[in-house]
């Protein structure tokens, strides 16, 4: 097998690691930095291919479309689709189609999240947001072109076409009025407000969770996953989310801004909802870190198979961008 298709866990575990609570809990970040940087070139030059766009597409349009989607980035999404295939038993490959759709719906949300009207970004991952650098027209136009392009691709591309359907169906519903829109919608509608606790986890299951639950549930669907494996993988997918949020409200709060790449402290000003203005900083990394080990047990039943997620679940307490 090309060595772009071997699963990570195709190579058999050390003769001692005999028992699963071995693997699981244990690995540190290195083993996922290590898998996406083998990894990301794949999804990148998947996400160059379905953007080189004919004559027909403005060339301005072009420009801003793809530098929102191929800039510098984690692609964490695309990452946890295509691990999810792989622990399912399938390819990396098999599930591309489905990884570029979900970081080409993740980059449509950033460009509109950035806009004056919505979290009011000038920066982003280290550089000008969209709109700073080609106008809000050009980028609330390149944001809807995302948006449709990730059905497209799924629509065309992922196989089979039962499978491509099932994958519209919950990405929608996971981007759309009860999902990652409508987790957006309350948030902003919460500045200034006296939310608690149940109220911003409602909000950033749906804002933050939803989408990073749909990738894995996606890997999941094209791997052939079953009701139990299914289960899993979205109940992993639901606590990573919340945890992934709750260490983006820390780097807000107390973050390097050269290392976050866009300006920190905003939250506060704007009088937002977030973890650690709720329940304080050293109670939001517990938090976050209880998390993770709930998401871990999540997954433990595949074992050796399950390491790539265990690592993931170390990089994202360990992150600082």
């Amino acid at each position: 097998m090309p060595v772009a298709s071997r699963a990570w866990w195709a190579t058999p575990p050390p003769a001692h690691a005999t028992h699963t609570h071995i693997v699981i809990g244990m690995a540190d970040s290195t083993f996922f930095r290590n898998y996406a940087a083998e990894v990301r070139p794949l999804i990148n030059a998947a996400l160059e291919s379905y953007t080189s766009f004919g004559a027909d597409c403005p060339a301005h349009l072009k420009e801003a479309i793809r530098y929102s989607l191929l800039g510098p980035g984690k692609k964490l999404r695309p990452l946890l689709v295509l691990m999810a295939a792989e622990t399912c038993g399938s390819t990396r490959e098999d599930a591309l189609p489905a990884a570029c759709a979900v970081e080409m719906l993740h980059a449509y949300s950033l460009i509109h999240d950035d806009l004056p009207a919505m979290d009011d970004d000038d920066m982003r991952r280290g550089r000008p947001s969209c709109h700073a650098k080609f106008g809000q027209a050009t980028a609330i136009l390149a944001g809807d072109a995302l948006l449709t392009l990730a059905f497209e691709v799924l629509a065309r591309h992922q196989q089979p076409p039962q499978t491509a359907a099932l994958c519209c169906a919950h990405l929608a519903a996971a981007a759309g009025a009860e999902g990652m829109v409508g987790g957006q919608a309350d948030d902003l509608n919460a500045e200034f407000s006296n939310g608690d606790l149940a109220m911003l986890k409602h909000i950033h299951r749906r804002k933050t969770g939803a989408m990073i639950r749909v990738s894995v549930l996606l890997g999941g669907l094209v791997g052939g996953a079953n009701n139990e494996q299914t289960g899993r993988l979205v109940a992993y997918g639901e606590k990573l989310g919340l945890a992934f949020q709750i260490v983006d409200d820390l780097l807000d709060f107390q973050g390097d801004e050269a290392a976050v790449g866009k300006r920190t402290g905003k939250d506060s000003a704007r009088g937002k909802l977030t973890f650690p203005t709720i329940m304080g900083a050293e109670k939001s990394r517990a938090e976050a870190a209880a998390l993770i080990q709930a998401a871990r047990e999540q997954i433990s039943p595949w074992g050796v198979r399950a390491k790539g997620f265990d690592s993931l679940a170390t990089f994202v307490l360990e992150r600082n961008q």
